[in-house]
């Protein structure tokens, strides 16, 4: 077992989202870019793609405190003590037998896993709720006419900064099935609840079980600024 580097918090194993799922892991730091230090990925047994050692140390501390996560996760769910590596699309590569997402924003990183025959797609995100201001310069290129038209003038940068999240969570949840992209317009929040529930419905052809009008249910939770969103796609469907 590896010591954590200093610029990042003991891992919580605590589930912060409404409806915990059986079989499903979640790992989650606060951490502190500032504090990186240029060893922390060797001492940490982590490498670091390409892309990742040529960036900021705000960026790596993101990509570090994840992949922390990730192998906590991973091991609690029973796989070993690996850390996921990265494909082609710069997603991360989960062993054999299971699946999972990671997210991070903030200061705040956090990882789900479970194994494949329980679910076969999560899809994680994590987003600083937006101001008033930004969500509506934002709105347009994140909600469908339907959704803009259902907008609740009292309660619009919530909703905005839901539905972006949301639609995170799907692509994330989705893509590993279909392997295809798809984007903000394809999709649309169709229902969700002060409780936490929220249902999505696909408004394009991704697969033969993923079409036009398939409906996904998610789950979010507020805390403070900051909403975590959840997608989660059962084996058994």
């Amino acid at each position: 077992m590896t010591t954590l580097p200093v610029f990042c918090t003991p891992l919580f194993a605590d589930w912060p989202l409404p409806v915990p799922l059986a079989g499903c892991q979640m790992r989650s730091t606060r951490f502190d870019h500032q504090r990186l230090l240029p060893a922390d990925f060797q001492h940490s047994q982590v490498q670091a793609p390409a892309n990742i050692q040529r960036a900021v140390a705000k960026r790596q501390a993101e990509y570090l405190a994840g992949r922390l996560c990730a192998r906590a996760a991973l091991q609690a769910s029973g796989a070993d003590a690996v850390v996921p590596g990265t494909d082609e699309e710069r997603a991360p590569i989960w062993p054999p037998g299971f699946c999972g997402s990671i997210t991070h924003g903030d200061g705040w990183a956090a990882a789900v896993v479970a194994r494949a025959n329980a679910w076969r797609g999560l899809g994680l995100d994590v987003e600083s709720r937006l101001d008033s201001a930004r969500a509506q310069h934002l709105a347009g290129e994140i909600l469908t006419p339907d959704e803009l038209s259902r907008l609740d003038p009292e309660q619009a940068a919530l909703q905005i900064t839901l539905t972006f999240s949301l639609k995170e969570s799907l692509f994330k949840a989705l893509f590993p099935l279909v392997r295809q992209r798809f984007y903000f317009e394809h999709a649309e929040l169709i229902q969700w609840s002060a409780g936490g529930h929220a249902r999505l419905r696909l408004l394009t052809d991704l697969s033969a079980e993923w079409h036009r009008g398939k409906e996904i249910d998610g789950q979010y939770s507020l805390q403070d600024d900051r909403l975590l969103s959840l997608v989660a796609i059962p084996a058994d469907i």
